[in-house]
């Protein structure tokens, strides 16, 4: 996992042009293989859909016995308390404390949101008209 890797929710929709490599790394998330946000901005944008930022960054800690137990349990808890409207985050920082025992680990996370519409109200109108 490098910084600035993109984390697609399960579900999130795609143009059909844009099919990255993908590894699943839990239940309801995927991390995008080899592209970091900006090189997949640029494949979303040529598609002509939409790549979002929408709200500030947030952190999350984790603990662990080791540095890779510790920045797993912290993403996992950054990717669970992302809000449900957002269907992708990217990997903004990474932070380990190493104790004598353990290691904590801070993740920090961009929510992002993918989406053919340029605007959020038609985003939530068209989504309206599908329900």
């Amino acid at each position: 996992m490098i910084l600035h890797s993109v984390f697609l929710r399960k579900e999130c929709i795609l143009p059909h042009s844009v099919e990255p490599r993908q590894e699943s790394i839990s239940d309801n998330w995927a991390i995008v293989g080899e592209l970091t946000a900006t090189e997949f901005d640029r494949m979303i944008r040529h598609a002509g859909w939409h790549f979002m930022c929408l709200r500030s960054p947030y952190s999350r800690t984790g603990v662990g016995q080791t540095r890779e137990e510790a920045i797993h349990q912290a993403l996992n808890r950054a990717l669970k308390g992302l809000a449900n409207r957002f269907n992708a985050a990217e990997l903004e920082m990474i932070q380990v404390s190493r104790f004598p025992l353990f290691h904590v680990a801070t993740v920090t996370l961009q929510p992002r949101h993918i989406q053919r519409e340029c605007s959020l109200l038609a985003a939530e109108d068209a989504h309206m008209r599908m329900a």
